[in-house]
């Protein structure tokens, strides 16, 4: 069964950066599409970020485009998210997950393996 790890959150002040990578094993990411999602305290859990398993195809929430990026190293088995000028509203738990098409709609419904999360806290 696949398994995911997150890493790379942490705290940084407004206006700074952080990279979350999504790790895999157990299995192969190639064939999987990867979202990213986040959830703050009190709120329902969110898209943020899906690739399609060749990278060709990404899509973004409205909140973050022009900030983040999304891109996958499939010889590494790892897919990562660029946060640039963070904000406050950005802090949550990060996820990773994956699931076996690519829709472009980012929906949680549509992944099947999720990693634990990483906390991003940005504040001054």
């Amino acid at each position: 069964q696949l398994q995911l790890v997150e890493s790379g959150g942490g705290l940084v002040q407004p206006g700074g950066s952080l990279r979350l990578s999504c790790a895999a094993s157990k299995l192969t990411l190639d064939y999987y599409a990867i979202g990213w999602f986040r959830q703050a305290p009190g709120k329902e859990r969110e898209g943020v970020s899906c690739i399609s398993s060749s990278g060709g195809s990404t899509n973004y929430a409205d909140s973050v485009k022009g900030r983040f990026t999304v891109s996958r190293d499939n010889a590494k088995n790892t897919v990562y998210l660029q946060m640039n000028s963070l904000k406050p509203e950005d802090k949550a738990v990060y996820y990773c997950a994956a699931g076996q098409y690519y829709t472009g709609s980012c929906n949680i419904h549509e992944y099947d393996y999720w990693g634990r999360g990483t906390q991003v806290t940005v504040s001054s």
